[in-house]
């Protein structure tokens, strides 16, 4: 079997390297399976690690750079490659990077709880593969394709 490829942005990231979430849990335990795979960019990367060190996330340098070494360990980067045609724009200027990322990769999903992102779900042109949607809609559906959950 093929890993799925899977964009994930920095919120739903976060969810599960810092927060653990379990609404994220079947799909951390394909990515550790080797059955899906987490491809990122180094723009993608550095908003992650920027991230990490907002005072509101409250995590010690210690914890920012234990999730930032398990985060590299666990994605695949990926350069920028050449986008199709047609590509939306999405309203969030700073979620742009996740959808180039999908489309030009083809991955199979980006993941996400953005409700800019989720938008241009049904706007991306016939030659993008890719699925936008939240974390229980992707599990839902690969419970749907037979994809035994955890």
């Amino acid at each position: 079997m093929n890993a799925h490829k899977l964009v994930l942005d920095t919120n739903v990231a976060l969810d599960w390297l810092v927060f653990a979430d379990p609404r994220f849990a079947p799909i951390a335990a394909r990515i550790a399976a080797g059955e899906a795979q987490v491809l990122t960019t180094p723009l993608c990367a550095a908003e992650f690690l920027r991230v990490l060190a907002y005072p509101t996330l409250k995590l010690s340098p210690v914890r920012q750079q234990d999730v930032a070494l398990a985060y590299a360990a666990s994605t695949r980067l990926c350069l920028p490659a050449p986008l199709p045609s047609g590509l939306p724009v999405c309203r969030d200027g700073d979620d742009q990077k996740f959808l180039e990322l999908a489309a030009a990769v083809g991955a199979q999903w980006l993941i996400t709880h953005d409700r800019a992102l989720l938008a241009l779900a049904r706007r991306l042109p016939s030659a993008v593969r890719t699925r936008i949607a939240p974390p229980r809609q992707v599990v839902a559906a690969w419970a749907g394709a037979g994809w035994t959950l955890p």
